[in-house]
């Protein structure tokens, strides 16, 4: 029974419970029956999470809404899930776009619904699962499961290319999420009984895979051990970020993705990644994280830059859009290493920042798509004329996407512009031409798209919004208004976690913050270098 009412339970497993009532007590042809329950539990599982946002106590304990339970005591594993500030927010933003993803889908899937609706909702528990899990291996067994759902998406639902596009994103997250496990075991048996095949005595702790207990133990980590574990769960949380140049994967299942897929793959699957850096390579790891700042950084300024032009370049819009996601992402990576409470508040926010605008620009694409089965830029042309109201809310996701004052994006970027100039003046400077670069995609795409004369015929009779199709978008263009004019409550839940971070991996920086440049002695403080 106690299971049962924890509220992190249930978030986690109604949509489970959903796509089983789906599996076995619906028949294939009743499509509407399936879209009803598939709706109802996704839009339950969103109004259940709602109380997170109140009921959590930023000044309270660490972890909150704790279930712990033995799962597998032979190694040291339990059942156990809590939430900080990070991943509540992550966890609200996953169950507002799991129900939108299902709400959009009802006119863009005309085959096997039954599988289709089933597999979203099995990949909603399955990213749920990551962000509640303070248990390596429950964590990875998470980890897992959420593959195979969106490989099916993509290979079964998806475009042309949809074949290659999902074993490509199978085989590089699985390849990734091997070495992962690797760093986890080396973690699991140094805290117990050693690494014998390097010489390595272990502290002889009792056997855990508990994140908790792990936590206390960071700071005896060997640093070259450190570094090993660093760079196994680097490549794994890389290549799902994607970080540059682990990112050829992510612009193949974007474009070959159905609508709600791609959604899902840009709003939440993509901070798995970024998630498990500062859940757990940062505190972790700190020794091996401030020596892996230059490289980190470096990688990320690249990918800002890079994903900016390679953008720019693109003809097809779904593509433009997957790549602004390199871009945007490597904001978030460089507000992570910056190591401060600004990069670090900023990034978190950064993350839901893109699963709004950038979830709302892959739905704005598809309803475009569903009429005129085309994606090029090329295609299009004078739309603001025929779709007004679709017009207006594209224009203010892309605001909120450029980072316009007044949305969501301004206030992530420049939280994260903040944390950079602390650390180097030369990382901000090649981060703000990454904001202009973006602008100048964006703006130039929605000049082509709805600005100038008609010039292809079918353009013409293209109708408006649907009532339904509104309402998918209206949740995300008045968050981007609530965090980009108010973004106090969410910064409240998010930093006390991100000082227990920064207290981890450069305890000083919250005692002694970076002085004024003419004032700043010639050497940095912490082994820190600039640039």
């Amino acid at each position: 029974m106690e299971f049962l009412l924890n509220p992190l339970n249930q978030i986690c497993y109604v949509p489970l419970l959903g796509a089983l009532i789906i599996i076995f007590a619906l028949k294939r042809e009743q499509t509407r029956a399936i879209q009803a329950v598939a709706t109802v539990t996704a839009g339950l599982d969103f109004v259940i999470s709602l109380p997170l946002w109140w009921r959590y106590l930023p000044d309270g304990e660490p972890f909150q809404f704790v279930f712990k339970a033995s799962w597998i005591p032979s190694i040291g594993s339990s059942y156990h899930f809590g939430v900080d500030g990070i991943s509540v927010l992550l966890i609200l933003l996953t169950t507002l776009l799991g129900f939108i993803s299902v709400y959009s889908s009802f006119t863009a899937i005309t085959h096997r619904n039954k599988e289709y609706y089933a597999f979203l909702l099995l990949l909603q528990t399955g990213m749920l699962g990551v962000f509640m899990s303070l248990d390596f291996v429950l964590f990875y067994v998470f980890w897992e499961v959420m593959l195979v759902p969106m490989y099916f998406l993509i290979g079964v639902w998806g475009g042309p290319r949809k074949l290659y596009a999902a074993i490509k994103f199978f085989m590089y997250t699985l390849v990734g999420s091997v070495l992962m496990l690797v760093g986890i075991l080396a973690l699991y048996f140094y805290n117990s009984t050693g690494l014998a095949t390097i010489g390595l005595p272990g502290l002889g702790n009792p056997a855990t895979f508990d994140v908790t207990e792990l936590f206390k133990v960071a700071p005896q980590i060997p640093g070259g051990l450190q570094m090993w574990i660093f760079l196994a769960f680097f490549v794994g949380f890389a290549i799902k970020v994607p970080m540059f140049p682990f990112h050829t994967w992510l612009p193949d299942a974007h474009v070959e993705a159905p609508t709600a897929g791609s959604v899902i793959l840009a709003g939440v699957l993509l901070k798995m990644g970024t998630y498990g850096f500062i859940r757990f390579s940062l505190p972790l790891l700190p020794d091996a994280t401030r020596k892996a700042v230059p490289w980190m950084v470096g990688l990320a300024l690249i990918g800002i830059v890079y994903g900016a032009l390679v953008a720019m370049a693109q003809k097809d819009m779904k593509k433009l859009v997957a790549y602004s996601s390199v871009s945007h992402l490597g904001f978030v990576m460089l507000g992570m290493f910056a190591l401060n409470p600004s990069g670090l508040s900023g990034s978190v926010l950064q993350m839901i920042n893109h699963g709004l605008s950038t979830g709302g620009l892959f739905l704005l694409v598809g309803i475009v798509y569903e009429r005129r089965h085309t994606r090029m830029i090329a295609d299009y042309g004078g739309l603001a004329k025929v779709m007004p109201v679709y017009a207006m809310l594209f224009m203010i996701i892309t605001m909120a996407s450029i980072g316009l004052p007044t949305l969501n994006g301004f206030v992530g970027e420049l939280l994260i512009l903040i944390g950079a100039f602390n650390r180097s003046t030369a990382w901000a400077v090649v981060a703000a031409s990454g904001i202009v670069l973006g602008a100048a995609y964006m703006l130039w795409l929605y000049q082509r798209v709805f600005f100038g004369e008609i010039t292809h015929e079918e353009n013409k009779t293209l109708t408006d919004v649907t009532r339904r199709e509104a309402w998918t978008l209206i949740p995300l263009v008045v968050l981007c208004f609530w965090i980009g004019l108010y973004p106090k409550p969410f910064l409240r839940i998010i930093e006390p976690s991100i000082r227990r971070v920064v207290q981890v991996v450069d305890p000083g920086y919250l005692h002694h913050p970076p002085m004024p440049a003419a004032q700043a002695p010639a050497a940095e403080p912490h082994g820190h270098t600039g640039g």
